[in-house]
């Protein structure tokens, strides 16, 4: 006999590949009764309509989180205080208040204010995506066996976090708990610093004049294509996140330049012993991420599900 559902009436705000993947995900586990989406956009909220994933689709944040007991923000980064601002009067008492940004301090502090007593606000971020943005980027299975990070309160209601809890892992997700200012950290040097050095080396290759586009198209390697799919990410995101992330970013991107330099004095000087024990180490790193379940050995990574939308 399948579990029962976690939530009677869960609102998503916001359905790119996130929202549209959370949804999808509940619908085929079964848990949640009834589906409401909303979004910013007329078109995305038709295409909502159109894949029927979900019950009911609204036009305004206020009017869909109306009688929610579960509501998960799936915007960009800079625009989670104004949501909050949006549906903040119309919450319902008790129900349990989520989102799935990237940058958790700057949530916080955008969404606090604006949410009121009688709700919990259980902050949270999905370590999960592809290159691909809008609803017909989503697949059930985009959660599975990836971490998905709380950053709650310290006087989080115990019950509602474990009931959140619940409906992560049963989308497919490990969760882990930290404060928001660890988890943009740790975020910084696993995701952010990566796009911004892979937004750079294709703008720098893009910008070269004594190759012709043509030709960094036509012998891209393995390296630059991989730099390639990342620098696809959808660039309002990113922005957002840079901007919303930018004191742990910028002091990752500091030691990077610091070891970066290190590197080019290695090659300047012919310290091939230098860049051999780096290589090794990450060599390691590599392997150990394998281990853990967290991506395969495949020449694709193993995402096959990371096809452009129809």
């Amino acid at each position: 006999m399948p579990d029962a559902p976690l939530f009677d009436r869960l609102c998503v705000i916001g359905i790119g590949l996130i929202g549209s993947s959370i949804l999808r995900a509940a619908r085929a586990r079964g848990l949640v009764r009834t589906l409401v989406a909303s979004d910013a956009s007329a078109a995305v909220r038709a295409r909502v309509g159109e894949l029927g994933i979900a019950d009911e689709v609204r036009d305004s944040p206020a009017e869909a989180v109306e009688g929610a007991d579960a509501v998960i923000l799936c915007v960009p980064s800079g625009a989670f205080g104004a949501v909050a601002e949006a549906i903040g009067p119309h919450l319902k008492p008790g129900a349990v208040v989520s989102d799935t940004g990237s940058v958790k301090a700057s949530v916080v502090a955008q969404m606090a204010p604006f949410l009121p007593a009688n709700v919990h606000f259980i902050p949270a971020h999905p370590v999960a995506g592809t290159e691909y943005s809008g609803p017909d980027a989503g697949f059930a299975e985009l959660f599975d066996n990836r971490w998905c990070i709380f950053t709650p309160a310290a006087d989080v209601d115990a019950g509602m976090l474990a009931r959140l809890k619940a409906f992560w892992e049963r989308l497919g997700s490990r969760v882990e708990t930290m404060t928001p200012e660890h988890h943009d950290l740790v975020l910084a040097i696993t995701s952010h610093v990566p796009h911004l050095i892979a937004y750079n080396i294709v703008g720098t290759a893009d910008d070269l004049e004594a190759v012709t586009q043509s030709e960094v198209i036509k012998f891209s390697a393995g390296g630059f294509r991989d730099f390639t799919r990342i620098a696809a990410s959808d660039p309002t995101m990113w922005r957002d996140i840079f901007l919303n992330n930018r004191k742990a970013v910028l002091e990752v991107l500091g030691r990077f330049s610091e070891d970066l330099a290190y590197l080019q004095r290695a090659i300047r000087w012919g310290e091939g012993d230098k860049l051999f024990e780096l290589f090794t180490r990450t060599r390691a790193v590599r392997r150990s991420i394998i281990d853990i379940g967290q991506e395969t050995a495949e020449p694709d990574f193993g995402r096959h599900h990371g096809k452009p939308p129809a």
